[in-house]
């Protein structure tokens, strides 16, 4: 069998509204999320036994172990489909993303690796069946699995596509700073708070950065009391050129709006000269019709 290599995107969470807390400890979020170009790799291919290895700028971060949710989705899926033949697969991850950053690095690998492993299995599965696999590996992962603008709600888990969502042009930018959700959502010091507004009826660029005027992003005051660099990197994000800037997820990864890909691109360079330890990478995000699962 040929090698089934799959794109993992990034994911960006425009805007991030916590919204409540449930009893059991999870917190309720509104969030309007799109997914970049730019991402991790993923690699399947039918082997003697089963196999997983790490490659890319960040690999030396991934543990190789039961705790990485790419080993978790493919076990999740074998028990899931129960007494079929499931030959064992070599799964190659090249990790382009920095660990533990905010744009859903690891959930996007494991949706990757569920939907993959789905179609070399040949598995009778439809997206709710790996929506609900999905989701008992993470509450990010149903919302990778689907990898298209969406507007997510409950603890991530409620998810609506938005359709007619351009593709913008973004930059992101880590200081080179893991930072802990949990310590992020912890560290809250209101919890509820008032949902997204309508979006506009006409999406481009300009409806949309207005928009986000409007919205938060209700984890970024946190995040910033603990790791002070994501105030930095917003900072050179705006200084850049940047027509909007906030902390994706609970960071510390940034993303910079810009009006065209090619602003976009030579903003990333020059942040990049400045700041060559930094991860920045200039990229787009997928559309609404955007076809996010095929292979290369």
């Amino acid at each position: 069998m040929t090698v089934r290599a799959l794109h993992a995107h990034a994911k960006i969470n425009l805007a991030l509204h916590v919204t409540g807390r449930r009893a059991d400890g999870y917190h309720m979020i509104e969030s309007l999320a799109v997914f970049t170009r730019f991402g991790d790799r993923v690699e399947i291919e039918i082997a003697d036994s089963d196999g997983f290895s790490v490659s890319g700028r960040y690999a030396s971060a991934v543990p190789l172990d039961a705790s990485n949710l790419v080993v978790k989705a493919r076990n999740a899926l074998r028990e899931q489909a129960g007494q079929r033949h499931m030959p064992p697969v070599a799964i190659r991850l090249e990790k382009n993303l920095p660990v533990a950053s905010g744009v859903g690095g690891g959930s996007s690998d494991a949706a990757t690796v569920l939907r993959g492993l789905a179609e070399t299995w040949r598995l009778d599965l439809d997206d709710a069946d790996l929506a609900r696999i999905g989701l008992s590996l993470g509450a990010d992962v149903p919302m990778c699995l689907m990898a298209k603008p969406l507007i997510a709600r409950g603890v991530g888990d409620e998810l609506s596509a938005v359709p007619g969502f351009p593709a913008l042009g973004l930059v992101l930018v880590n200081p080179g700073t893991a930072i802990s959700t949990a310590d992020v959502f912890n560290a809250l010091s209101d919890r509820n708070n008032e949902g997204l507004p309508p979006l506009p009826r006409s999406l481009d660029f300009h409806s949309i950065r207005n928009w986000l005027e409007s919205t938060r992003n209700d984890l970024e005051p946190a995040a910033r009391a603990i790791q002070p660099a994501v105030g930095k990197a917003l900072s050179v994000l705006n200084k850049a050129g940047a027509g909007f800037a906030r902390m994706s997820g609970s960071g510390a990864t940034c993303f910079g709006l810009f009006e065209t890909g090619n602003v976009a691109k030579r903003a990333a360079v020059d942040i990049r000269s400045r700041h060559p330890d930094w991860f920045v990478a200039a990229t787009r995000s997928m559309t609404s019709e955007a076809d996010t699962h095929g292979q290369d």
